[in-house]
């Protein structure tokens, strides 16, 4: 991306411009510009996720708090909700003009480390980790959308800084804006959304053109610190991690023949991928989700149950409708009229990368049981609206990209 940083000087300029009514026939102009392909591609998968869901919680509903049992398609409809509002969500992010969120990004950034702290604050202790806000009958989670607000107030912060992008002081301070915010989300704890962020961080330096040797140093410095957290710290007595945190990483690194041991949710889960062969079990014969023998199915492991009840040919049906749309969102970045818009597409294909790579590794045994759910199939509110929120930015850079439509 050192082709759009490089034309970042003219950013500030190119903000007061579009501010100043260039966006007032962005709603007249939205059909010809639309690529087409990656929307389609979007709502494929907003379709193909609310038909998974349907599909994993048919036999989760239970009964309600008056003890009257709950209709089979409870937490489809919820979802179904759910998405209603990120479609909202989606619509609004397309309309918001790039310059407005770049001449912004401090006030961005400030409602994302609001929202983290406030959930520290105020959020309910849930099986001792304190992630969600209680609103009503459903549960906000902060940092699902800190991630979408993470990588707009980063790609703000380099982007104002031009050609001096390339300065190891514009990457200290992009780490010492980032850093607060993965320290809030991994004492919660969440040990994979803040795995998000750090890479939503090394995306956003990637994009922007940050040298080679500076992102090396970055990463070393982060696998030192994985060493400490993980071995060097707990050897003098001080542990970082929780206890269910360690036994996922050991699990990870090391086989285990125990059935109930750390490796459970795994075992179970390589269980369902395997029980699926080609063409799947359907509902009614998928023992693993149907009796609850797979922990977590309609969440971390949405992936194993839908691959449980649709084989390998809908895995990869799925599979390749995330491989269109990221396809599609890369365009997008060569297409960027202005660094900014640039970095951010970057960032939020990134980020979705990152997400479904651990969710799915997890999965196989290929990456350790994080916690990051499936984007648009984990069944979940905040995660699904953040998701289409994010989608949305996406979109409104593509539709600003003016004459150089996608092909």
């Amino acid at each position: 991306m050192a082709g759009p940083v490089a034309e970042v000087a003219g950013v500030r300029r190119e903000a007061a411009r579009r501010g100043s009514g260039e966006d007032h026939g962005l709603l007249y102009t939205l059909v010809a510009q639309l690529d087409w392909v990656l929307l389609a591609g979007i709502v494929a998968l907003v379709v193909f996720g609310l038909w998974a869901v349907g599909g994993i919680t048919r036999y989760d509903a239970g009964v309600g708090t008056n003890g009257a049992p709950l209709h089979p398609s409870y937490f489809l409809v919820r979802q179904e909700m759910f998405v209603a509002v990120g479609v909202v969500g989606f619509v609004l992010a397309v309309l918001v003009p790039p310059a407005l969120l770049l001449r912004y990004w401090r006030v961005v950034y400030g409602c994302a480390l609001a929202g983290l702290v406030l959930v520290i604050a105020l959020g309910e202790a849930t099986r001792g980790a304190k992630r969600w806000i209680t609103l009503g009958p459903f549960q906000f989670q902060p940092s699902e959308f800190g991630k979408v607000l993470m990588v707009l107030a980063l790609a703000g912060l380099v982007a104002e800084r031009g050609r001096r992008v390339r300065e190891l002081r514009t990457a200290l301070v992009a780490v010492g804006v980032a850093l607060p915010a993965i320290l809030l989300v991994f004492v919660q704890p969440d040990l994979g959304t803040a795995l998000v962020y750090t890479a939503v961080l090394a995306a956003v330096l990637f994009f922007a053109g940050t040298p080679w040797v500076q992102l090396a140093a970055g990463a070393a410095v982060v696998l030192v610190g994985a060493v400490l957290v993980l071995w060097g710290l707990p050897s003098m007595g001080v542990d970082v991690l929780k206890p269910y945190q360690k036994d996922r990483l050991v699990g990870f690194t090391q086989a285990s023949t125990d059935p109930n041991g750390p490796n459970y949710n795994v075992n179970q889960s390589k269980t369902a991928l395997a029980s699926g062969g080609m063409n799947g079990l359907g509902y009614s014969n998928a023992t693993q989700t149907k009796f609850n023998f797979l922990p977590a199915h309609r969440t971390d492991f949405a992936f194993s149950a839908f691959a449980e009840q649709h084989g390998f040919a809908g895995a990869a049906a799925l599979l390749l409708l995330w491989l269109l749309v990221l396809w599609r969102g890369l365009r997008v970045v060569t297409l960027a009229t202005d660094a900014f818009s640039a970095i951010v597409a970057g960032g939020i294909v990134a980020m979705l990368v990152f997400q479904i790579a651990v969710n799915v590794g997890m999965t196989m045994q290929m990456a350790p049981v994080t916690g990051i759910p499936l984007p648009l199939v984990s069944y979940g509110g905040s995660a699904t609206i953040a998701t289409l929120v994010a989608l949305g930015v996406l979109v409104g850079i593509q539709v600003r990209a003016g004459r150089r439509r996608t092909v």
